[in-house]
């Protein structure tokens, strides 16, 4: 009977330490969670800063109406990957408000054979088109982005796809530019 209580206490006390320690490990996790998700979240309002400050600083320097970051219009984007692209601010050289729309598209696909048409090319695209307004001689405040999400069944090839800037409501370019999108 008394084997029976002695080995009943090691049990429990067994239990016990072994609650504790997960329920430590548990807190630990979550806390390293936490600090990743933390540090993850810091890094891409840093990146997003830093490439506002580029297009200024394109802005300032060469004074035109479109500035493109990365300035090399060159992007290299993985198969399957997190989507990634490109962020344009456009300056309305005018003294009155102006609406402008822009459209991506896909120019060149011959480097990719017959399975990628300009059709499929520009099914990669995420925000290919849209329209903002800008005040008199001002730009963007938050540049615009158009990212490409590349499934992985598509083939390592480069693409050469067009910016372009129209005023809304006219057939006149005002502005664009053609962006080459490496797929590796």
């Amino acid at each position: 009977m008394k084997m029976n209580k002695k080995a009943a206490i090691e049990m429990s006390m067994t239990t016990f330490v072994t609650i504790v320690l997960v329920v430590i490990v548990m807190v630990l996790g979550i806390f390293f969670i936490q600090k990743i998700f933390t540090s993850g979240t810091n890094a891409i309002d840093s990146i997003d800063s830093q490439v506002q400050s580029e297009i200024n600083k394109l802005f300032a320097n060469e004074g035109g109406k479109l500035a493109i970051y990365p300035t090399s219009r060159q992007l290299s984007v993985k198969r399957g990957d997190t989507a990634k692209g490109f962020a344009f601010s456009v300056r309305n050289d005018e003294n009155v408000e102006r609406y402008f729309d822009y459209t991506v598209t896909a120019q060149d696909t011959t480097d990719c054979g017959p399975s990628v048409t300009k059709t499929v090319a520009e099914d990669y695209l995420l925000g290919g088109k849209g329209s903002f307004g800008l005040g008199p001689t001002a730009s963007h405040d938050l540049p615009e982005l158009v990212l490409f999400k590349v499934p992985s069944s598509a083939p390592s090839c480069t693409i050469t796809y067009y910016l372009e800037i129209k005023k809304t409501s006219t057939t006149a370019v005002y502005s664009g530019t053609r962006i080459f999108v490496t797929i590796k």
